[in-house]
C-alpha cells in the first residue's frame, strides 16, 4: 500500500500446502469458514516452491500485518524473515478503537471490529483469504495513518 494515496496492488497470490497436508485436514476450520476448498489446497504446490519469491518481496518493502506476531511467526518458522517491520496494525487499532474489555482495559479488535470502527457505513465480512484480508487491513492502516493514529517516523 502506498501511504501517500492509499493505493494498493497485489504483489503475490498463491495457494500452497504444507508437507503434512492430507485427508485429515478435510474438516479444518478454514474450509468451514471461507470459500477455500480442501481440493484447492490439495492441488497446490508446496510452500518451499514459492518461499524465495516471498522473501524477495519482503526484502524490498516495509512490512506489517494485523496480528503480525502470528503471521511473521508462521513465515519465520518456514525460513522467511522480515527485515523491515512496521508497527502491528492490530496493536495500533487497539488504542484507536478503544473497545472495552470486562476489566476496563481495551481489547485487541479483530479485523471486522476495526473495520466497523473506521468504516461504519461499509459492510465487511472477513473472508479469511490472504489477499482480501490484506487489502482490507491495508485500508484500516491507511485510515489510522491519515488520522495520526499510525505513526511512521522512519519512512
Amino acid at each position: 500500500m502506498n501511504l501517500k494515496n492509499g493505493d494498493t496492488k497485489k504483489l503475490f497470490e498463491a495457494t500452497v500446502k504444507e508437507p503434512s497436508f492430507g485427508e485429515s485436514f478435510r474438516g479444518a476450520w478454514i474450509f468451514r469458514n471461507s470459500d477455500m476448498k480442501f481440493e484447492d489446497v490439495l492441488g497446490s504446490p508446496p510452500f518451499n516452491s514459492v518461499k524465495e519469491e516471498i522473501q524477495k518481496i519482503i526484502n524490498r518493502y516495509y512490512v506489517t500485518a494485523f496480528n503480525k506476531a502470528f503471521d511473521f511467526g508462521f513465515l519465520e518458522s518456514r525460513g522467511v524473515f522480515v527485515r523491515n517491520e512496521l508497527p502491528d496494525i492490530m496493536e495500533k487499532a487497539k488504542s484507536a478503537c478503544r473497545i472495552p474489555r470486562f476489566n476496563g482495559e481495551y481489547k485487541y479488535p479483530n479485523v471486522e471490529e476495526a473495520w466497523n470502527f473506521f468504516f461504519p457505513d461499509i459492510y465487511y465480512k472477513e473472508k479469511h483469504r490472504a489477499l482480501d484480508d490484506a487489502k482490507h487491513e491495508a485500508k484500516i492502516l491507511f485510515m489510522m495513518y491519515k488520522r495520526g493514529e499510525y505513526r511512521i517516523n522512519y519512512l
